[in-house]
């Protein structure tokens, strides 16, 4: 039996465009939760730090950390929200002042892209009269709503990641003996990364094992480097 088009199943795809700005911001902070107040508690116990010390330091690394990863994600992404907003400024300008400019360079992007001259003005006609900055934010800027900069969106899904990456070392601190500190830790934040770098990676829809892999390689360059350091000074603070 033919199926009329009202009647026949809905074809849904499932993209991840629009994950793009909270999935950035939510793995930064994640692994850099994780790597960053691993790699204090691991410094400050190769040093020869008292566990209690340890512990406050991996405590306040991850309160300032949050602090600092929202901060910073917040004014990233307000510049670029900045920016978008003084270029669709422009656009409102130039669409008042010179509206058949605007048409024709409507016109002249869909020409580029492949449509024949005739039906490039066509939709460039149809789509100004339904959304004509709409439009020239999406296909003159690379402006669409799914891909928009949203500042508190960032710090938000940054600040969580990170708090929720550093329960990790620090509860791998409080669980350690206090002599195998430094080697527990290490042991969980890679095993950490390797899984945080995995999700990140199907979450993204890319290869899982190289999302893993690749994480988990900066992650034990991290806890090396934190290890070494710590390790120069190996006195109890």
């Amino acid at each position: 039996m033919l199926r009329t088009p009202e009647h026949r199943p809905r074809h849904r795809e499932l993209h991840r465009t629009e994950r793009v700005g909270w999935l950035r911001a939510a793995v930064l902070g994640a692994n850099d939760g994780i790597v960053s107040v691993a790699g204090v508690v691991v410094g400050v116990a190769a040093s020869g730090a008292e566990p209690g010390a340890i512990l406050t330091a991996g405590i306040a690394a991850t309160v300032a950390g949050a602090m600092s990863m929202a901060a910073g994600e917040y004014v990233s992404v307000q510049s670029q929200a900045d920016t978008e907003e003084a270029d669709m400024a422009i656009e409102k300008r130039e669409l008042r002042e010179d509206p058949e400019a605007e048409l024709e360079e409507l016109a002249q992007i869909y020409r580029q892209r492949g449509l024949e001259p005739a039906l490039a003005r066509q939709v460039a006609e149809q789509l100004t009269a339904h959304d004509a900055l709409g439009a020239h934010a999406r296909d003159e800027l690379g402006i669409s709503e799914s891909l928009r900069a949203r500042p508190v969106q960032a710090a938000s899904a940054s600040a969580a990641a990170f708090c929720a990456g550093a329960v990790l070392p620090v509860a791998a601190t409080l669980l350690s003996p206090p002599a195998a500190t430094g080697l527990v830790v290490t042991s969980a934040t890679l095993v950490g990364l390797l899984l945080s770098g995995a999700l990140a990676a199907w979450t993204g829809g890319a290869p899982m094992l190289r999302g893993a892999l690749r994480v988990g390689f900066w992650g034990a360059a991290a806890m090396a480097a934190a290890h070494l350091i710590g390790g120069l000074f190996d006195v109890a603070v």
